[in-house]
């Protein structure tokens, strides 16, 4: 399956609350689909959202915005990592 990037990757904390970049479409339907809380009616228009857009038929910015907003609404968003360190020299 070929792998479809977002334009800006979505953190979220898993597991343990480990931060993890979420870059494609297919690592958001992965935590989607291992989602362990609820399974609301966010948690179905955001699967349903990156699948469409998996099968070419919605556009992947749309579904990495939906992905970010039930990361946010489900306490998973973290924030964005920091940029690399300047080293003075």
């Amino acid at each position: 399956m070929k792998v479809i990037s977002f334009s800006h990757p979505v953190n979220v904390f898993v597991g343990l609350g480990f931060p993890y970049e979420i870059s494609s479409l297919i690592e958001a339907c992965q935590v989607l689909d291992e989602w362990s809380g609820s399974r609301t009616s966010t948690h179905a228009a955001t699967s349903a959202a990156c699948r469409a857009a998996l099968a070419g038929k919605s556009d992947v910015e749309s579904a990495r915005l939906a992905f970010e907003a039930f990361a946010r609404a489900g306490g998973i968003l973290a924030p964005d990592a920091p940029g690399p360190l300047a080293i003075p020299g």
